[in-house]
């Protein structure tokens, strides 16, 4: 072997090789200024009074905070307001509004006698970017969200001279309902190539499992599609290897054809007993695709796919593998809390991982294209996703809404986000669009026709879906009944109308809950409220309200359960985001992100995190209990405690006493409990609660008894003064590639380290060594402390410090200090 390997090396080694493919990416040595400046488009203009950024770059999120930003008198339709009212905080009450301008240079090799292409391809760029590439402009691209390239080998300098890069961006008023962010917040690449090669997201593999006979283990069949630029007419070669999960070669295929028509060039082969991609087991696999015309190596492209197989059963639901399941997934925006829209892949992986603890398995993309990194952590990490590119179509929701540009740019739009992630293994299902005002119309149905027909053209292997609201319209209309999947946002207690009434025979809850809730804030008494507003501006953390037109968690829960049709749901959301902050939305400052998520935008976990995670996590026991047990002036009041966990039964004690033994109701039991007037009759199946417990100082402790004989056991205490802050780090050794993060929980403790509940003193940061301060958050959606200054309030007892790694290895040592208590200081590893 060793012998056949060194041949091939050397056969390797003798090939000509014309023009290897290069990609670099263009992060550092950036400049930028606010404002507009036409001239600097040009080679020429001076730059060197501009601030000095690296992209990924979010302009706005250093902020201030201002109510005076972007402030929009408007009726949010979709909510089902009819007359306009002063928006304060709707996109986040950041400074995003208004035009950047971002300047680089780079330096290609001198020309050489062979041919080669040059192209930019930038992942999202907020927004209408124009390009100009020393002193001519390239290319528009209006969408923000959107991926998109651009040949630039006629305009950069063929003698090894600097080529200039500026790009424009402008965010008007009005023109998103959540905070978009701005500027050239993910990354930019710059591709080498020879003249014939590859395009830009230009292959697509399909896969189809098949038996060679009743008792032979699955194989797969593999097409490969790849389609050339500047190779019409040509005879080209190409050789395919493909390398399982464990990096060994499977299988190979070498072709040679002749490019017309611009047809792509496709290849067959075969792969024997597949490992099949799950979100339990997320293998991938890589497909190398060497291109030659003769012998002369032209280009070598790889392509990441997985093999599995998905399939939509009318009244049976959704299948991946040949196994029915239901989506346990979550929606989210783009940003990253603290860190704004400024893409950064250990932010991403936190997320993710939380998510996964919580028996998460799906991420719906809402409602825009999502990070490139992002759809690969979703592949490598196990998450099934649903990708959905517009909040508009051709009405608006927003006055600059992207409706301005949906005729002439919806296709373009598509065929990058599809092209882009049509290979990608965690994305399961396209998303056409979200509540568009566009469902009620008496054409409506055409333009969902006409994107379903771009989804269908460019990837026939995935279904379709689209978020409906108005669900009387699109049952009349047939908007709703030719979607491959109808998915409706909220409206739970009218699912089964929609089955009945629908050909799909199958319902998609494409956004669920919209449960609000603050963490670690609890308002007595404990009960089922619609859009219920305090002085604080803060929403119970009992999980029992929930804006107008949706339901608390519960409602979602006995749907999966009790229907085999209904395929899973997309929770809104899985984190807070910036804007949005219902219900402090209207003349509601300085209220200005969501309250929605079931992680904080602290990426702290509320109470309902552990809701989910007693049904979603099929692996691992949960027991969470709440409220805190410090409420001093209660003293013989009714406090309620609800207790989250996989257990079917548990038993209350209060300083040693006995509250009883409470079971989780069966889906009968719930409906006697109805009929007999109970309002948390259907909490009852999926919560444990003991709704009449008198406050008394102490400790409660809750034991679940699990089928098995066995038991678990939580126990909260009264706490004292506060005395001290504890640190606690996400990981302990983070990478010293200049990117890595690590969240670390500042706690404010009592003497022996029970959580103050209400504590809110102002914290301080220092970091030292082979690291730096990058943000912090506190998850109060009514807090307007700076996420980059060093020092922030607590909230609820506790707030999130981000410390980034250098570039180069060595010790982080963190200390966080605040008035009248004790310092903490914590040390990380950076390698």
């Amino acid at each position: 072997m060793k012998r056949i390997i060194l041949l091939s090396f050397l056969v390797a080694m003798a090939l000509p090789v014309l023009s290897e493919r290069t990609e670099t990416l263009l992060r550092s040595n950036w400049c930028f200024y606010r404002g507009d400046l036409p001239a600097a488009s040009q080679s020429a203009f001076d730059d060197s009074q501009w601030e000095s950024v690296s992209i990924p770059h979010d302009w706005a999120i250093r902020g201030p905070f201002g109510s005076e930003f972007d402030l929009q008198n408007v009726a949010v339709t979709q909510n089902g307001e009819t007359e306009a009212s002063l928006k304060t905080g709707r996109t986040g009450g950041l400074p995003y509004i208004g035009v950047g301008w971002y300047r680089t240079s780079f330096v290609l090799p001198a020309a050489s006698e062979t041919p080669r292409r040059t192209t930019l391809v930038f992942d999202g760029a907020m927004s209408e970017a124009h390009v100009f590439v020393n002193g001519q402009e390239v290319i528009f691209w209006p969408y923000g969200y959107n991926s998109f390239y651009v040949d630039v080998t006629e305009q950069v300098h063929k003698d090894g001279a600097p080529n200039t890069l500026a790009v424009r961006l402008e965010n008007h008023p009005e023109s998103s309902r959540w905070y978009c962010g701005a500027g050239i917040y993910r990354n930019v690449h710059l591709i080498q190539t020879s003249d014939i090669h590859v395009a830009v997201w230009g292959t697509q593999i399909t896969t189809q499992l098949f038996r060679a006979g009743a008792a032979a283990s699955p194989s797969a069949s593999v097409t490969l599609r790849t389609s050339l630029d500047n190779a019409e007419g040509k005879s080209l070669r190409l050789h395919t290897v493909i390398l399982g999960p464990d990096g060994r070669a499977v299988c190979e295929k070498e072709n040679t054809q002749t490019i017309a028509h611009g047809h792509p060039f496709v290849q067959n082969m075969v792969v024997e007993s597949p490992q099949l991609w799950s979100p339990e087991t997320p293998y991938l696999y890589k497909a190398v695709t060497r291109v030659f015309q003769d012998e002369t190596l032209l280009d070598t492209y790889s392509t990441v796919f997985g093999i599995r197989t998905i399939d939509v059963i009318p009244d049976r639901g959704f299948f991946l593998n040949g196994q029915p399941r239901k989506f346990q997934g979550v929606c989210n925006h783009h940003d990253l809390g603290p860190l704004g829209a400024a893409i950064n892949r250990a932010a991403l992986r936190r997320q993710l991982t939380l998510l996964k603890d919580m028996g998460c398995d799906a991420i719906r993309t809402s409602h825009n294209m999502p990070a490139p990194e992002l759809v690969e952590l979703c592949d490598s990490m196990g998450f099934m996703m649903m990708l959905e590119p517009f909040d508009e179509w051709d009405r608006a929701k927003c006055r600059n809404g992207y409706h301005r540009f949906f005729a002439e740019w919806a296709e373009k739009d598509m065929v990058n986000m599809l092209r882009h992630y049509r290979n990608n293994a965690s994305v399961v299902m396209w998303s056409v669009g979200n509540e568009v005002p566009t469902q009620c119309s008496a054409d409506g149905y055409k333009v969902a026709r006409f994107l379903q027909d771009i989804c269908h053209r460019e990837d026939p292997t995935r279904p379709v879906t689209c978020g409906m609201d108005q669900v009387d319209c699109v049952l009349k209309n047939g908007f709703a009944a030719q979607l491959d999947i109808p998915g409706f946002n909220y409206r739970a207690h009218r699912y089964e109308e929609a089955y009945s009434r629908l050909p799909q025979n199958v319902v998609l809850g494409s956004e669920t809950s919209s449960t609000v809730s603050s963490r670690g804030v609890y308002k007595l008494p404990a009960r089922l409220r619609a859009g219920a507003t305090y002085p604080d501006h803060q929403c119970s953390g009992y999980d029992l309200e929930y804006c107008w037109w949706s339901n608390t968690p519960d409602h979602d829960f006995a749907n999966a359960e009790d229907f085999p049709w209904e395929i899973g749901q997309f929770v809104w959301t899985g984190f807070d985001y910036l804007g949005e902050p219902s219900p402090y939305d209207t003349k509601a400052w300085p209220s200005h992100s969501s309250v929605f998520g079931i992680i904080d935008l602290a990426s702290l976990p509320k109470d309902r995190y552990y809701l989910y995670r007693s049904l979603w996590n099929h692996t691992d026991r949960t027991l969470h209990m709440l409220p805190h047990w410090t409420w001093p002036g209660h003293e013989g009041q009714t406090v309620p405690i609800f207790v989250y966990t996989d257990a079917p039964e548990a038993e209350l004690f209060v300083n040693g006493k006995s509250q009883g033994v409470q079971h989780k109701h069966t889906r009968e039991e719930a409906l006697a409990a109805k009929e007999a007037g109970d309002s948390l009759w259907l909490q009852r199946r999926f919560r444990l609660m003991w709704n009449d417990v008198k406050y008394e100082p102490g400790e409660i402790r809750v034991v679940a008894h699990y089928p098995d004989g066995s038991r678990s056991e939580k126990v909260i205490k009264t706490a004292g003064a506060p005395h001290h802050l504890e640190l606690v780090a996400d990981r302990p050794c983070i990478a010293a590639d200049g990117e890595d993060l690590a969240y670390v929980t500042v706690r404010v403790v009592d003497k022996d380290g029970t959580l103050i509940p209400d504590a809110a003193n102002l914290v301080s940061f220092k970091v030292k060594g082979a690291g730096s301060f990058r943000a912090a958050a506190n998850g109060d959606a009514s807090n307007l402390d700076l996420f980059h200054v060093s020092k922030h309030h607590a909230f609820a007892g506790q707030l999130t410090a981000i410390v980034q790694s250098s570039s180069q290895p060595g010790s982080i040592t963190l200390e966080a200090s605040a008035k009248g208590l004790k310092k903490a200081v914590l040390t990380l590893e950076s390698r």
